[in-house]
């Protein structure tokens, strides 16, 4: 299962003790923060694209959605999710479950800086019951993102 690889790399960081199973789901951004108790902006939800034939996920906060403009101007191309059939194959992570640790070989991650108007954020931990809470410089070190960007604008 995903969530065994992402507690085993946690665990190979030094993070181990902020994986957390759920007694609730956390499958959705409003499922994951009723289950944590905290806002829902406070969720790192991780959004998978795909770049031609190259695979990207995106960290942003559980309050926001892609700005297809500010993706365009970063990435110099529209938006193009993974059909949800294929993002277990292409991330290693179900869908609810798409995390930025242990992903496949090659996935690339961009945190955006919505992320860091908070002091921790929760991101899942590879299964739609497991999270991780992190503050934006772990998540950082331990992502060894591509780049921060800025593409995304809060929902209304």
């Amino acid at each position: 299962m995903s969530c065994e690889k992402v507690k085993a790399y946690l665990e190979s960081v030094g993070f181990g003790d902020r994986f957390t199973v759920r007694e609730l789901t956390a499958d959705t951004v409003e499922h994951a923060a009723a289950s944590i108790g905290c806002a829902e902006a406070q969720i790192a939800k991780t959004m998978s694209f795909l770049m031609g034939e190259e695979v990207i996920v995106i960290v942003t906060s559980g309050d926001t959605k892609i700005a297809n403009a500010k993706y365009k101007a970063a990435f110099g191309r529209k938006a193009a999710m993974i059909p949800f059939d294929r993002v277990e194959e292409l991330t290693g992570h179900v869908p609810g479950g798409v995390c930025p640790f242990a992903l496949n070989e090659g996935v690339r991650v961009y945190l955006d800086v919505s992320l860091k108007r908070f002091d921790v954020s929760y991101a899942s931990g590879g299964s739609h019951n497991t999270t991780v809470g992190l503050t934006p410089e772990e998540l950082e070190r331990i992502t060894h993102p591509a780049a921060w960007v800025d593409v995304c604008a809060v929902r209304e």
